[in-house]
């Protein structure tokens, strides 16, 4: 089975890490305004579900998409 899009593993420290901070400390945006924009579009996408909360609380196994690019939680 192939995949569509490349899955970048991004380490983060402690309990886990907000939507928002994630997406930038990713580099899947520039900004923390950004952030927020695509977000509150519903551009973001948490385990594949439409999230509009920036300060969802991400855990270690998360797979957060926007514009093709993914990034996964590691802890």
């Amino acid at each position: 089975m192939a995949t569509s899009d490349p899955i970048d593993d991004v380490p983060v420290s402690g309990d886990g890490i907000r939507l928002g901070q994630f997406l930038q400390f990713a580099g899947l945006v520039d900004s923390g305004g950004e952030a927020k924009e695509a977000i509150r579009a519903g551009e973001v996408r948490v385990n594949g579900e439409v999230d509009l909360r920036r300060g969802r609380q991400l855990q270690p196994g998360d797979v957060v998409a926007i514009g093709g690019r993914q990034a996964r939680v590691v802890g």
